[in-house]
Formats: C-alpha cells, structure tokens, sequence
C-alpha cells in the first residue's frame, strides 16, 4: 500500500484501500441522511464563479439554514438514489453542488436564484421540494414565493381582519339591541 490510500496490486493495476471506501461510503451515507431530512434541495452548477462570490454564496446560504456541498457525482448520485431522488442523477454532471434546507423550503431556491440571475456561469439544474423532484422552472417558481414569514404575516392578516368584522358586526347588533332596549 502506499501512502495515498490505493493498494497497488501486480500487474499495475490501483484499488483503492479499505480506508478510501469507508470514507466514500460514509460521504454517500451523510448526504443521503441530509437528502431524506431536506424539506428541499437544489443542484446547481457552480463552474466560473470566483472565490469572492463562492464565500459570499456560501455565507448567505449559511444565514438562511441551508448547508451547501460539492461532492463528487458518483457519490451524489449514490446518496440521491438511496434517499429516493434517483431522477436527479441525469443532472450530476460537470461541476455541481447541492444546498440542501431542513427547514424552510423556499430559502434554497430563492438565494440560489438570485446568486444564477448575478453570476452568468452559476446555473440551477434541478431539485426537489417535499419529495417532489423540480426542473430548472420549478426551482424557479419556488423561488418566486414570499417567505414562509410572510405567508404567515398574510394569512393572520386575513384571519384578523375577519375577526375584525365579525366583532364589528356583532358589535353593532348589541348597539342596536341596547338602543331598542332603552326606547
């Protein structure tokens, strides 16, 4: 064995040790535990894009809770086949990362994005959103959506002015019910 994890073995021909393969292993292993916990992901293609943007993409997905990888394909590729996202694998080629989000599903999508509408060489290939597996387009549209903040703010808003109504009308036929009262 040398000393950079392959044995060498007669003939010329390189395996690699026992200790390369755990390691793969173990790479594909993390990534399919991240794939299965992932409210959602995205594939995107990373090739051209400094180290100045690639630290600021990496800084803004961090502050949103997506973690951000380059893996090598094949492990990719293993790790989306065993958490059930084989369909991905046709997008594994040529320099790609994954940002994988556990806890808002739009945070991926929209950061990556707007980081594709400011870096030419920086493309979406694909992802998926609660198991369902997302073209180019789809990440898109998903991006388009307010914040899962927002859609909350919008919701209690319509429920509130409901209630306001409701209040008001109640509100108004005790008025009238005291006014007839005291005539």
């Amino acid at each position: 064995m040398n000393n950079l994890g392959f044995l060498l073995l007669k003939g010329g021909e390189i395996m690699p040790s026992a200790q390369v393969l755990e390691s793969k292993q173990k790479i594909v292993a993390d990534l399919t535990e991240k794939l299965q916990k992932a409210s959602a992901c995205v594939i995107v293609k990373y090739e051209g894009i400094t180290v100045e943007d690639d630290t600021a993409l990496r800084a803004e997905l961090r502050k949103a809770g997506v973690e951000y990888a380059v893996v090598k394909n094949t492990l990719t590729k293993r790790a989306c086949m065993n958490a059930g996202y084989g369909e991905l694998a046709n997008v594994l080629e040529g320099m790609t990362a994954v940002a994988t989000s556990a806890e808002d599903p739009v945070a991926a999508a929209k950061i990556t994005k707007k980081f594709a509408d400011k870096v030419e060489s920086f493309e979406i290939k694909a992802g998926f959103v609660d198991g369902k597996i997302l073209d180019v387009a789809g990440v898109n549209d998903l991006a388009e959506l307010p914040s899962k903040e927002i859609l909350i703010g919008k919701m209690l808003g319509s429920l509130q002015s409901s209630l306001y109504g409701l209040a008001h009308v109640l509100q108004a036929y005790v008025d009238k019910t005291n006014e007839e009262a005291t005539a």
